[in-house]
């Protein structure tokens, strides 16, 4: 049985999951590895919900939010990417390469975007192979307790 990835996508509700759908709608087809998770802005997403993610079994995790300058909130897409880098940080301490969490931008009337997004990083994530990343922060955590 060949490997599939299972990924975690946090999409900010006015622009990345309007895209979403509209690929849905326009019956654009993406790989079906994807659980999208709805927060009102890409701000929304806390680094934990990405831990969180990735301790839990997903292989790989999706951000998405407005392009910078189209904020339903003015500032929360920038936020979100002064934020990034932090988080990427932090995933390197726990050995967590930095293909598998992607910051994106997805407009309303992005949906082949989005697919290709989706496509893409699913491709990328069969090469990478499954994430050893559950075991690793759940080690951690018995470590701590």
């Amino acid at each position: 049985m060949s490997f599939e990835p299972r990924i975690v996508a946090f999409l900010c509700n006015w622009c990345s999951y309007t895209g979403a759908d509209l690929a849905g709608t326009s019956r654009i087809p993406y790989q079906p590895n994807v659980r999208i998770i709805r927060v009102m802005c890409s701000a929304r997403v806390d680094p934990s919900f990405v831990l969180q993610a990735l301790a839990t079994g997903a292989d790989g995790v999706l951000v998405c939010g407005c392009h910078p300058g189209d904020c339903h909130y003015a500032e929360g897409n920038y936020k979100a990417m002064r934020r990034f880098p932090l988080l990427e940080r932090v995933l390197a301490a726990y050995g967590v390469p930095k293909e598998r969490v992607r910051l994106e931008w997805v407009s309303a009337s992005e949906g082949q975007r989005f697919a290709d997004l989706v496509n893409d990083m699913t491709d990328r994530l069969r090469v990478l192979g499954p994430s050893p990343i559950r075991a690793g922060l759940r080690t951690d955590a018995v470590e701590r307790y």
